[in-house]
């Protein structure tokens, strides 16, 4: 069972349109959860360009089964916002009940 240790928060933002299309306006984002989960690393990556001084880092996140989390979220871990990639997984299994969300953030 994931040990539940790092405070997460959980953000949303409202779909708007404006002349050419829909975007989500994280300017406005509430929060729709807050609480503790588990975070492991899960990959980094560089670009294969030396001009080029990003890196990507994805995680893991373990949330306990009453969370409240979507894939257009965000969450807000250790400072740092990333985003949900990909629905979040729902286990349910008695005491080993989890949501598994893979997050991704861009660093430079």
């Amino acid at each position: 069972m994931p040990r539940y240790t790092e405070p997460l928060e959980v953000r949303r933002a409202k779909l708007v349109a404006d002349a050419y299309t829909r975007h989500r306006d994280w300017g406005r984002a509430v929060t729709v959860w807050t609480g503790r989960a588990s975070a492991q690393p899960y990959r980094s990556t560089s670009p294969a360009e030396p001009e080029r001084e990003t890196t990507t880092e994805t995680l893991t996140v373990f949330l306990p089964p009453t969370a409240v989390v979507d894939s257009a979220d965000r969450v807000v871990l250790r400072g740092q916002v990333y985003e949900v990639q990909g629905e979040p997984a729902f286990w349910r299994a008695g005491a080993l009940s989890h949501i598994r969300v893979t997050v991704w953030r861009a660093r430079r």
